[in-house]
């Protein structure tokens, strides 16, 4: 494997909900604090963020709801699959995305969990929550996106 190919990054864990059930307005990368197994775990693609959110509670970012399976090795050192998991990002981030979230009414939701450089990452985001009307809109121009490709590639 060449050294492009180690450090590229591939989600281990990703949200695929959160893309439809919000408008993404800016992405940010944070430092996961992770206990032994769950790293392992994670390697092994164990996880979910489906119900999972971030909340700053005293001036740090928690990730909360988060699951990571416990390791099928892991024996009496194993995790919680559930637990509270801190977030390291520098103080002036957290300032500002805590007070973007509460200040107009946005959510702070995790998009996916990666390695980089063979620590776990996590990309976050402000979103606007969609409505009903507003998902729909958007699956009604990816399917006619879709037709539109497949007749010009008919036409070739």
């Amino acid at each position: 494997m060449s050294k492009k190919e180690k450090n590229a990054q591939s989600d281990l864990v990703s949200n695929r909900r959160a893309f439809h059930d919000y408008e993404i307005l800016e992405t940010f990368e944070a430092g996961l604090v992770l206990q032994g197994t769950e790293i392992k775990s994670l390697r092994d693609h164990g996880g979910s963020l489906q119900e999972a959110y971030i909340r700053p509670i005293k001036g740090e970012l928690w990730l909360i709801g988060a699951s990571i399976a416990p390791y099928k090795f892991g024996n009496i050192h194993n995790h919680e699959e559930r637990r509270e998991r801190k977030l390291l990002m520098h103080k002036r981030e957290i300032v500002k995305i805590a007070s973007k979230a509460q200040e107009k009414g946005l959510s702070v939701i995790p998009l996916a969990i990666y390695l980089v450089k063979g620590r776990a990452k996590i990309k976050i985001a402000l979103g606007k929550g969609k409505k009903l009307y507003d998902k729909r809109q958007a699956l009604k121009s990816r399917e006619e996106k879709k037709r539109i490709d497949q007749a010009l590639k008919q036409r070739d």
